[in-house]
């Protein structure tokens, strides 16, 4: 099935990625001379393996709404026309419009397959709607999971803490400590001997006493950088070519 992927930003750098790397998607808009928000073709769920679905649950700086209340993709010179970009948490009751209901909704619907797996990075859990409807999808779900990957301490992420202590099926995997299966715990201490060999690019073992070199490291682990995910998912990606690969020249 197409990966989907779903962001808050705004700005058009998952766009450029995926130009760049030619891989197809769909954003839920058809057309081009001026692009235009597709409801229906938003529902159907026919799409070729190789492309990918990008759903903006904010907006974006490229749509825009004409005089008539129609969403369309693009550049525009149009006096009356606005930037479609929703309110952030802060203005909650103001982001219940289209299409903002249509992208939350392929959340919804995202949450409700069998074996859902949500991998979350970037996301600081600040947004209540969003959080709302990952809570309610992992609910309704037994086999679906969220990871969380986060990029700083624990202790700065508050709502997720409280979110993924009530929610066995909602992992958080942050720089000193995790939470997984409804259980807070700090990473590992180790003797510095006793330090594995590989996976040293996600994890950094750090000295517990400085003044001596033989004494206990404490593991952060560092896949929240959203930098080392990219470069994490470019090893797994290749991995299972080269798993691929080797079963075919069987």
């Amino acid at each position: 099935m197409p990966i989907e992927i779903f962001t808050t930003n705004y700005d058009l750098l998952m766009e450029q990625a995926f130009e760049d790397l030619r891989v197809p998607y769909f954003d839920g808009f058809a057309g081009v001379r001026k692009p235009f928000f597709d409801l229906r073709a938003m529902e159907e769920d026919q799409l070729p393996p190789r492309w990918a679905k990008l759903w903006k649950l904010h907006g974006s700086t490229n749509w825009y709404q004409d005089a008539s209340k129609s969403v369309f993709r693009g550049s525009t010179k149009e006096h009356d026309s606005k930037r479609v970009i929703h309110p952030s948490h802060l203005k909650y009751d103001e982001s219940r419009r289209m299409p903002y209901l249509a992208m939350i909704d392929r959340l919804r619907a995202f949450l409700k397959q069998p074996s859902a797996a949500l991998i979350i990075c970037g996301y600081s859990f600040r947004d209540d709607h969003i959080n709302e409807v990952i809570v309610q999808g992992l609910q309704g779900n037994q086999t679906g999971t969220a990871l969380a990957l986060l990029f700083d301490n624990l202790e700065a992420y508050p709502k997720a803490i409280k979110l993924a202590l009530e929610r066995s099926n909602l992992s958080l995997l942050a720089r000193d400590e995790a939470v997984i299966g409804s259980h807070r715990a700090k990473w590992k201490e180790t003797d510095s001997d006793s330090i594995p060999s590989t996976g040293q690019q996600w994890i950094r073992w750090i000295l517990i006493d400085t003044e001596n070199e033989k004494s206990k490291r404490r593991a952060e682990l560092s896949i929240g950088d959203y930098a080392l995910f990219g470069s994490f998912l470019l090893e797994l990606v290749g991995q299972i070519r080269q798993q691929t690969e080797a079963l075919d020249a069987k």
